[in-house]
């Protein structure tokens, strides 16, 4: 057992559960991170280790979030439980978008952009807009600042924005905050419900790539 090679999963893992739910890319990070102390692993199974280890943040997600998510939940009423359902119905509109681009071009994706000079490139552009936008908000009071006004139309577009973290060194939680807040919705809103759209979509990426992998 090589323990210098265990010591370098555990900090990329590390790197990865801090930046995970901050607006910066958990993945790029990951990646620049590995261009410093290269894990001595074949290309494919780097690339599946990058997606699966963000399973322990979504884990996380739906430890803290459980009671909220749980429509089957004992001390939740009629309205609460339905409440809870229409909720999953509009993450799972969000998620529709980012899955059928990411099957669709994941590969070709991870051919041609992935690399520390895209991730680099992009972690700038995004810190820039996020600059950018919390100005523009200073003098805008959001439309959307309760989740039961967060319809069908801003979930399938905050879906869209989803989409745009296929680019290494773009944060998934990065962009659907951003485009969430481009809605309307409240940077407290967006960033919950970013949460929440992180469910399904990490998990079939996992599933995905342990399949691609050989795993199962």
């Amino acid at each position: 057992m090589n323990w210098l090679e265990i010591a370098k999963a555990a900090l990329l893992g590390l790197v990865q559960g801090i930046t995970e739910w901050l607006p910066v890319s958990s993945t790029g990070h990951m990646i620049l991170l590995d261009e410093l102390m290269h894990l001595n692993v074949s290309a494919a199974f780097m690339n599946m280790f990058l997606v699966v280890v963000q399973l322990g943040s979504v884990l996380a997600v739906i430890v803290l979030y459980f009671n909220r998510l749980n429509p089957f939940a004992g001390s939740k009423s009629k309205r609460e439980r339905k409440e809870t359902i229409e909720l999953w119905k509009k993450v799972f509109v969000a998620s529709v978008p980012a899955g059928i681009i990411g099957f669709l071009l994941n590969d070709w994706v991870e051919a041609k952009l992935s690399g520390y000079l895209t991730v680099a490139i992009m972690l700038i552009v995004y810190g820039v807009l996020f600059l950018v936008l919390e100005r523009r908000n200073k003098s805008r009071q959001a439309k959307i600042r309760k989740m039961d006004r967060f319809s069908y139309a801003t979930a399938a577009k905050m879906g869209v924005f989803q989409v745009l973290a296929l680019i290494p060194g773009t944060s998934r939680s990065g962009a659907t905050i951003l485009g969430g807040m481009l809605l309307g919705a409240s940077r407290t809103i967006a960033a919950e419900f970013s949460f929440f759209m992180a469910i399904p979509v990490m998990l079939g990426a996992s599933l995905l790539r342990i399949l691609k992998f050989g795993f199962l």
